[in-house]
């Protein structure tokens, strides 16, 4: 018999074996502990994102590089951190979950440790852009909801929502203090301590990660029978290629695409790398600024948490039209908000914003699962490149805006108008069971 094989064969039943929860006597179940090791690769990457608008003013004070060419290191990061959510996706089905996230951790970590040695504005696009967006676009939330789809048949809302929320963790955990850390120290000591960080989390991810429960002789969450492991898939970047094909001759992955590139332009895309800069057109400290971007990664990891479980007992299409129309709201009202100190307005703001920012990701992978089954993690992640290509856009457009009209309010009209459009797009999605939300279901979890 092949080691495959053993590794398939359900083990005995124990008597202390972690299984069914809420059974007296049964301890933590194992996937717990996978999805808080997922959770700390997630909120490595996450620290990583929010810094290139740490970097804009130091970089152009240096070295006098035009906004526009520090910018542009960011959106090639958040183009390749689209492109390679759906190939790793593909990737961990041939490889493995644990190889995967710890080799796109070592990725980073390298990529930090090279930009801090860089003298050259292509030299950022390269190794911040290209290298960190690789490795950050494997910790993505298609990693989420890979290990949601293997470990969890109960509580996956929930999950995906603490996973989804654990990328603006790293925001709240990290950005404050790197933004001391920059006008204290200069920008590269921050960036170095980033990569020690990337490298120790990389050894925790390759102790404590396993690919699936039966490698450890488990059921997944909730699960009523053991399930195989399943044999590794090859061709994973053709089956990658193939999932897109067979998905783009459907209306639904449009729209979900079309609405998360609105999304991501509306997001990360503007936020990471301008926000700092618009704070401080107004006078507002960098400090100050980098701690309102941190509030609204506190309030981006409670609304996820809470639309994660909206999201496992109503239907996610009314649930994503009122997101973002929340958001079309807040982005609209934004330049009224904006001074020198943070003003009760801006604190509003802040809470609103926060908690529609990533609310939207539990249900478009919800509706991902329901309409494309087994391939709903590889769809989700062609939809996290569409919010991508959304996000580099805004990142590179909105500077570049900034430069013409020396003011950003003109993006924070029109992101907020394009957000009306993806609340309207959100109503006419059709997949087998959004015409009754599963209540039913949700309330036996």
């Amino acid at each position: 018999m092949s080691r495959t094989e053993l590794k398939q064969t359900p083990p005995e039943p124990s008597p202390d074996e972690p299984g069914e929860p809420g059974e007296p006597g049964r301890r933590l179940h194992r996937a717990w502990v996978i999805a808080a090791s997922a959770g700390a690769a997630i909120v490595t990457a996450g620290a990583f994102t929010t810094v290139p608008g740490l970097l804009v003013t130091p970089l152009h004070e240096q070295y006098a590089w035009d906004r526009g060419q520090i910018a542009l290191a960011a959106s090639v990061n958040m183009v390749f951190f689209g492109l390679t959510a759906p190939f790793a996706a593909a990737l961990m089905d041939r490889v493995g979950i644990r190889r995967v996230v710890t080799g796109a951790l070592l990725l980073v970590a390298a990529g930090a440790l090279l930009t801090s040695a860089m003298t050259a504005a292509w030299q950022l696009t390269l190794y911040w852009g290209v290298l960190i967006g690789l490795g950050s676009g494997c910790l993505t939330m298609t990693f989420a909801a890979t290990i949601t789809s293997r470990w969890f048949e109960r509580r996956r809302g929930l999950v995906t929502g603490g996973l989804s929320a654990s990328s603006h963790l790293g925001q709240l955990l990290f950005l404050p203090l790197l933004a001391w850390s920059v006008e204290r120290f200069d920008w590269r000591p921050p960036v170095v301590t980033l990569a020690l960080a990337a490298l120790a989390v990389a050894g925790l991810v390759w102790l404590l990660l396993r690919d699936h429960p039966a490698d450890v002789g488990l059921r997944p969450y909730g699960g009523e029978k053991f399930v195989p492991k399943p044999a590794p898939v090859p061709g994973a970047a053709t089956r990658t290629v193939r999932v897109l094909l067979d998905a783009a001759r459907t209306g639904p992955f449009w729209l979900l695409a079309g609405m998360f590139v609105i999304c991501g332009a509306s997001t990360n895309g503007i936020m990471w790398s301008n926000w700092i800069p618009a704070a401080h057109d107004h006078g507002m400290h960098a400090t100050v600024a980098a701690s309102m971007l941190s509030l609204i990664g506190v309030f981006s990891a409670l609304g996820t948490i809470l639309s994660g479980w909206l999201t496992d007992r109503f239907d996610p299409r009314r649930l994503l039209a009122g997101y973002f129309a929340a958001r079309a709201l807040t982005l609209i009202a934004l330049p009224m908000m904006f001074a020198s100190t943070a003003r009760p307005s801006m604190l509003a703001f802040v809470i609103l914003y926060g908690l529609v920012d990533v609310a939207t990701v539990p249900p478009v992978i919800a509706l991902s699962r329901r309409r494309f089954g087994a391939d709903g993690p590889i769809v989700f992640g062609w939809a996290s490149a569409a919010h991508q290509l959304g996000a580099g856009a805004s990142a590179f457009l909105g500077a570049t805006a900034r430069d013409l009209f020396g003011s950003y309010d003109v993006v924070w009209n029109a992101l907020g108008t394009t957000c009306v459009i993806a609340a309207l797009l959100a109503l006419v999605v059709r997949t087998p069971g959004t015409e009754e939300p599963a209540t039913r279901t949700a309330s036996r979890d």
